[in-house]
């Protein structure tokens, strides 16, 4: 059993910080090592095997075709879209070098016993393994969604039907500037004894 004074898995926990995908940079992880962040990233809860959830790696080739996507959306759709945002967009899936895509097919057969609501949340807490495994490993990650996550022409380009819902894009690589650590909701905000 770990010491619990010196506990090496608690403290990073307690100082594991994601790093924006604009600092970012390479080297991103080996095949071995991708390999290993997605089977520690499905380590979670994930009631009577629904697996109701989908990862898709994007590299460099890949991710320059989702940008050019974003930037022909954006140009079109937005109110006032300026030459350096729709380059802003063009790059952005470009940011870091591995892109995952996490997508969520809930395991319909099983939906009478185990609800959407619950295989969201297994989503979730991959997501979050995703990050940690990958801090863990030395590299630095950020889980985002913005705009492109909801378009229905991004799922349809990443092969996915208008109303699949992705949980996020995950940018994964080395950290070309340490974060700095932010205001967080504490304990004592969201905390309470229930007595009966």
């Amino acid at each position: 059993m770990l010491d619990k004074t010196e506990n090496p898995i608690i403290e990073f926990l307690r100082t594991r910080r994601s790093v924006v995908a604009a600092n970012l940079g390479e080297p991103g992880p080996t095949e071995d090592e991708l390999n290993t962040i997605i089977e520690v990233g499905l380590r979670v809860p994930d009631h009577s095997r629904c697996g109701p959830w989908r990862i898709q790696v994007i590299r460099k080739e890949a991710q320059a075709k989702l940008g050019a996507l974003y930037a022909e959306l954006f140009a079109k759709e937005d109110e006032n879209p300026t030459e350096e945002m729709i380059e802003y967009w063009r790059l952005r899936p470009q940011s870091a070098p591995i892109l995952l895509a996490i997508t969520c097919y809930p395991n319909e057969e099983k939906m009478a016993k185990i609800p959407l609501w619950e295989q969201i949340l297994s989503g979730g807490a991959m997501c979050q393994n995703i990050l940690n495994a990958s801090h863990a490993m030395g590299y630095s990650a950020q889980w985002l969604s913005e705009w492109p996550a909801y378009h229905k022409d991004v799922k349809n380009l990443l092969g996915h039907k208008e109303d699949v819902e992705i949980y996020g894009f995950i940018f994964i690589g080395t950290a070309t500037m340490p974060p700095k650590e932010r205001k967080r909701i504490g304990a004592e905000d969201v905390v309470s004894e229930w007595l009966g």
